[in-house]
């Protein structure tokens, strides 16, 4: 059985209580997020207990709007199946993220999750410290034939207003396509890398980096040869933030569970193109999860319809499934509780990334 609060923070959300942002604004780059105050928990949220949505000031597209608050081009159609893509008219109501499911992987540097184009970066915090915030900006990836590789790497070298140097099997396939692409790319709005590149210490040029003004909608889809494309400004941002040497793990996260107050979250997000997973390979992925977030025991009587919906919907959004009670000493403060010395915890085991893109121990 749901307590009280499950059922009314479900209430709340079909009733869409809303906090709705200005559709001049928009985000300034990067958002930034409060981790969560439990150290266990990976859900974090930008507006407590509301669904942000926008309105639309005149007919524009989802793509307009994504662009406005900074989102990627996937992530806002998901989050609006309703709506025509290429025709929001004016007054419309959009959709606007706002919770997210931390990926599982380790909270420093950067976290590149491509399943939902979107990465997100810890900043360095004192020796021994937690992290306190991260930052999460949209990005595209490569496309089924020139997959962004995954696994742990580093930020390597940075370069302002890079010249591009076409490899010969994308100056082939261009050619192929009538579109001849010159031996340089000079810098300036039409070349592919944008204004800043962070290359990475991996096989190849593989690299984060802006965009031109030609493929600026692409942010959050499958459209770069292998590369990390972000809108300008983010990427702006990010290369003054992040120094070389930083950690960088590139993972594929399309199923992600999550705590946040005793609340046990999923979310989910379509397969990358190239890639066809069944509804019950979705849910076999979701049972392991949940069993995970569950600390390996007995899994919880969660919500298997609300379940059922995120993994057939994929919106992307985080879906309440599951309360637990909370421990002792927070649901009796009434009463004293006697004084127990805990033995000391063993130290956790060291985490590797496997081929699914998750972290587990050894």
């Amino acid at each position: 059985m749901f307590s009280e609060k499950f059922i009314a923070m479900n209430i709340r959300a079909l009733l869409a209580f809303t906090i709705i942002l200005s559709g001049i604004g928009g985000h300034a780059n990067a958002t930034t997020y409060a981790m969560p105050e439990n150290s266990n928990d990976s859900v974090i949220t930008e507006y407590p207990d509301g669904m942000a949505i926008t309105r639309a000031e005149q007919d524009e597209t989802l793509l307009d709007v994504a662009r406005r608050f900074l989102l990627g081009q996937t992530e806002i159609v998901r989050l609006n199946q309703d709506v025509d893509r290429w025709l929001v008219k004016k007054g419309e109501v959009v959709r606007l993220s706002n919770r997210r499911i931390l990926p599982d992987s380790p909270h420093n540097g950067l976290t590149l999750n491509i399943s939902e184009y979107r990465m997100y970066y810890y900043p360095p915090t004192k020796k021994g410290e937690k992290p306190h915030q991260v930052m999460s900006y949209a990005h595209g990836v490569g496309r089924q034939d020139w997959k962004t590789p995954l696994g742990r790497t580093k930020v390597a070298r940075k370069i302002m207003n890079p010249s591009w140097h076409p490899p010969e099997s994308i100056r082939r396939e261009h050619a192929a396509n009538g579109d001849p692409l010159p031996l340089v790319v000079p810098p300036g709005p039409h070349n592919p890398l944008g204004s800043r590149a962070l290359h990475l210490a991996l096989p190849g040029e593989y690299r984060i980096h802006g965009t031109d003004i030609d493929k600026i909608h692409g942010i959050g889809m499958q459209i770069t040869h292998g590369c990390v494309r972000m809108y300008p400004e983010d990427v702006e941002e990010l290369y003054e933030l992040v120094a070389v040497g930083t950690p960088v793990y590139i993972v594929k996260q399309p199923i992600k569970v999550g705590w946040l107050d005793n609340v046990l979250y999923i979310e989910a997000h379509p397969d990358l193109e190239g890639e066809e997973t069944t509804l019950d390979q979705r849910f076999a992925v979701a049972l392991r999860l949940i069993q995970k977030a569950n600390n390996n025991q007995e899994l919880p009587d969660f919500d298997q319809q609300a379940l059922n919906n995120a993994l057939k919907e994929q919106t992307g959004d985080p879906v309440a499934i599951h309360e637990r009670l909370p421990p002792l000493e927070e649901a009796s403060l009434s009463a004293p509780v006697p004084s127990v010395t805990d033995p000391k915890p063993a130290p956790k085991p060291a985490r590797k990334a496997s081929p699914d893109g998750y972290y587990h121990g050894n």
